[in-house]
């Protein structure tokens, strides 16, 4: 049976999108409850038949919740994305009602796990329902159930008003004209100033960090900064204050002391307490390297304060590329006439395809805005599809602020198509090599997603590892936004010459040089997403805890390498709150399991990622970490790949890596 990809709306028309979301996540909705109701009668021996019908059962809930989830954060219209959070919303309603019945699951414990004994993905699956049941809380009383059922369906709402509330509270300065010298001129060009002679600028990706960046006027950093780290503030204090304090009651009720430990329970580390251990690893790690870091960029910062003690934040992202330019040769302005966007997103998928042996076929069917690309992925040498991916990469009003994939269907053999988007907010003229990297790094887990959706399970479909591990592929695939032979193949300048091999390479020095920072940095954030839900255990057994702008100062002292600007609350447009809640750690986490798997192409390469040695351990990647999906443990899949268990040596030789200028 040949299946197709979701058919969407091909009117722009707001009401008949709507209709479309609503009318379709109720059908999906009602599928799920129809196959849910065969479980509850089902005998202990059918623990096959049982099995499947309830993977097909949550498949069509995710379906509904994956609708809601996407188009309440990109859809054009405001009318549409509250109509898909109000179906995301419904989905969880049904979700936490299955989650805590009690019928179902005696259902599911009394199934005779003997009889798929011969069946590791059923075995597994089967442990996998029952812990969730175990884990949801269905084992306590009725007036417990129906707190934990309030907790969530709340949690879901507070959930999605703290992503509006970062979606949609994009901050401005207006600056003279001439104040704006020192920014490239083709984001001058796209700026005019108005009628006042003012020239506004947004908190928006690609206004923003232009402008900290190059910008000369030291007052127009601070104030873009400074606007930049106010977004959400102070709607969404109350919110995560609220969002916390009902993940801690949610965790005590099933169990756990407090919400971390509830969190690591299905991840690679394991416990709670392993979180800050982790932490003050990396920190440590990363101690000397910052110490060269900052060495380096208060020197050059003197040159012009020679007061200084320290560098503030606000002019922290302008010096780093003052040191790059000055004693690295890198000009971040000269980087950017080789990375046009329309060029970049191509090269993105030549490179993937000749990689990882695929090819994306561009298909002309409606989409949610013009700006969105559709492409059918299909393997190098065959002609069946493995799936459909959207490329949704431009800002604009109401639209999802950072960058991140989202799934529209996971994929089941003979049942349903996986499809993907990528959701980013790039220039759509030239890109700054960092957003280059990002590109990369999210497309990563676009293929994640699709080459691991042809199993039997959706419960293992797509990026179904331990949320811990999902970072990894994304991480490894930013290597080759630094490969000088990738750059190559689709980073030209205007007169169409390649970026040049030196200066791939002075750019891999520059850097090394800045990575103490980010390690520290990202440790910061990893404190904060972990103690603000720690602390709230302490706060619950009628300790007093500071708020979260104090305790974000705390930590940023502690671990960040920049300093606190004054009067700012980042954490209050801090979206990894909310999906990730108390989990930041994974993006370090996946990042020493990504060094290490990389490895293995430094060690077949020799330099050529198109050569035939690297091009098999590229197949061996895909098909061993990738295309499995969530059928083992992320552990096992690193260790089939590899030949051994994933260590922290390649890690800690890429942090340890000299910093030193080459001047």
């Amino acid at each position: 049976m040949t299946l197709t990809p979701l058919s969407l709306p091909s009117s722009d028309d707001a009401p008949t999108w709507g209709e479309w979301v609503r009318s379709r996540s109720s059908a999906e909705l009602d599928r799920a409850r129809e196959l849910v109701s065969t479980i509850r009668t089902a005998s202990p021996q059918a623990a096959l038949e049982v099995l499947r019908a309830w993977d097909r059962a949550t498949g069509h809930l995710g379906n509904a919740a994956a609708l809601g989830s996407l188009f309440g954060n990109v859809h054009p219209d405001e009318s549409v994305r509250d109509v898909a959070d109000e179906a995301e919303q419904e989905a969880q309603r049904l979700s936490t009602a299955w989650s805590l019945d009690r019928g179902l699951y005696d259902a599911f414990a009394a199934l005779d796990a003997t009889v798929i004994a011969g069946d590791p993905l059923a075995t597994r699956l089967l442990e996998k329902v029952r812990k969730d049941f175990r884990r949801s809380g269905v084992d306590r009383d009725e007036e417990t159930r129906a707190r934990i059922s309030a907790i969530r369906d709340r949690l879901t709402e507070l959930d999605q008003e703290f992503s509006k509330i970062a979606r949609d509270d994009v901050r401005s300065i207006r600056v003279a004209a001439e104040r704006l010298a020192g920014l490239p001129a083709d984001w001058l060009e796209a700026h005019p100033a108005g009628d006042d002679g003012l020239v506004t600028v947004t908190t928006d990706y690609p206004d923003a960090i232009p402008v900290r960046v190059f910008a000369h006027d030291q007052g127009v950093r601070r104030e873009i900064v400074t606007a930049f780290l106010q977004r959400g503030w102070p709607t969404a204090e109350p919110v995560l204050e609220e969002m916390f304090a009902l993940r801690q009651e949610l965790a005590s009720l099933v169990g756990y002391p407090d919400w971390p430990s509830y969190d690591t329970d299905v991840k690679m580390i394991g416990t709670g307490a392993a979180i800050p251990e982790f932490i003050e690893k990396i920190a440590a790690g990363a101690e000397e390297p910052m110490r060269a870091d900052l060495g380096v960029l208060l020197e050059r910062y003197r040159h012009d304060f020679p007061d200084a003690t320290e560098v503030p934040l606000y002019d922290s992202f302008y010096y780093q590329e003052k040191v790059r330019q000055e004693q690295y040769d890198v000009d971040g302005q000269r980087v950017r006439t080789y990375f046009e966007f329309p060029k970049v997103r191509q090269g993105l998928l030549d490179v993937t395809g000749r990689l990882f042996g695929l090819r994306y076929e561009p298909v002309d069917v409606p989409v949610w805005h013009e700006d969105v690309a559709a492409y059918d992925v299909f393997r190098s040498d065959g002609d069946e599809s493995l799936g459909r991916i959207f490329l949704d990469l431009h800002p604009r009003d109401g639209k999802y602020k950072h960058a991140a994939q989202f799934t529209l269907t996971d994929g089941v053999a003979g049942e349903q198509v996986p499809e993907g988007v990528l959701v980013c907010n790039f220039s759509r003229g030239l890109m700054e090599h960092d957003h280059v990297v990002t590109l990369f790094h999210e497309f990563g887990h676009l293929l994640h997603h699709v080459l691991a959706g042809h199993g039997e399970w959706y419960r293992f479909a797509g990026i179904a590892t331990e949320w811990d591990f999902v970072e990894a592929p994304s991480q490894m695939l930013e290597e080759w936004a630094w490969d000088p032979a990738v750059l190559r193949s689709f980073a030209t300048d205007a007169a169409g010459e390649p970026i040049p091999d030196q200066l791939v390479e002075a750019m891999r020095r520059s850097d090394d040089y800045g990575k103490g920072i980010y390690a520290r940095t990202q440790m910061f954030y990893a404190a904060i997403s972990y103690w603000f839900h720690a602390d709230e255990a302490r706060r619950a057994a009628g300790e007093e805890v500071a708020s979260l702008t104090d305790r974000m100062i705390t930590f940023q002292k502690k671990y960040a390498a920049l300093p606190y600007l004054e009067g700012t609350h980042f954490f209050a447009a801090f979206g990894h709150l909310g999906g990730y809640s108390s989990a930041y750690y994974t993006y370090m986490w996946s990042l020493v399991i990504a060094k290490d798997m990389f490895s293995a192409f430094e060690a077949e390469g020799a330099g050529d990622p198109f050569a035939p040695g690297s091009l098999a351990v590229a197949t061996r990647y895909r098909d061993r970490v990738l295309a499995p999906g969530g059928t083992q443990d992320a552990a096992d899949l690193v260790a089939d790949f590899l030949g051994r268990p994933y260590s922290f040596d390649s890690y800690a030789a890429w942090l340890a890596r000299s910093t030193r200028p080459s001047s």
